[in-house]
C-alpha cells in the first residue's frame, strides 16, 4: 500500500547526510540498539539517535561513516536518551542497511 505524498509535504522532510563520530551499545533500549553521536557540520551541528542497526553493524565499523538522517522529526525520548534524529536505512526484517552516499561529501548536505 502507497499513501501518496504532495510535493510540498515531501519537501518539509529535512534529510541530510552526517558522519558518525561515535557509536555505543543502547542497554537500556527495548531492541538492540545503539547510540550514535552525528556530526551534521557547523550550521546543524552533532545530534544524537538510538538506531537498531545491531545485525549488520559493530560499533567500530560505524565510526567515520556517513549516514542518511531525517533531522526535523520531533525529539524522541527513548529510555535516558533523547533522540534527536532518524537514521535511514532499508529494513529486510530485522536487518538494517544503511543509506549512505556513494563519495564522501560534506557534512550537513541536503538530500532531495
Amino acid at each position: 500500500m502507497t499513501n501518496n505524498l504532495s510535493w510540498d509535504e515531501f519537501q518539509k522532510v529535512d534529510m541530510r547526510v552526517g558522519t558518525i563520530k561515535s557509536a555505543r551499545e543502547f542497554p537500556e533500549a527495548r531492541n538492540p540498539a545503539y547510540v550514535l553521536e552525528i556530526d551534521f557540520g557547523s550550521d546543524i551541528g552533532t545530534l544524537k539517535s538510538s538506531a537498531q542497526i545491531t545485525q549488520l553493524y559493530t560499533p567500530a565499523q560505524l565510526v567515520g561513516r556517513q549516514i542518511v538522517a531525517v533531522i526535523n522529526f520531533p525529539k524522541k525520548q527513548i529510555g535516558p536518551l533523547m533522540s534527536e534524529c532518524l537514521v535511514l536505512g532499508a529494513v529486510n526484517g530485522n536487518e538494517v542497511t544503511l543509506l549512505s552516499p556513494d563519495s564522501t561529501v560534506a557534512n550537513g548536505l541536503k538530500i532531495s
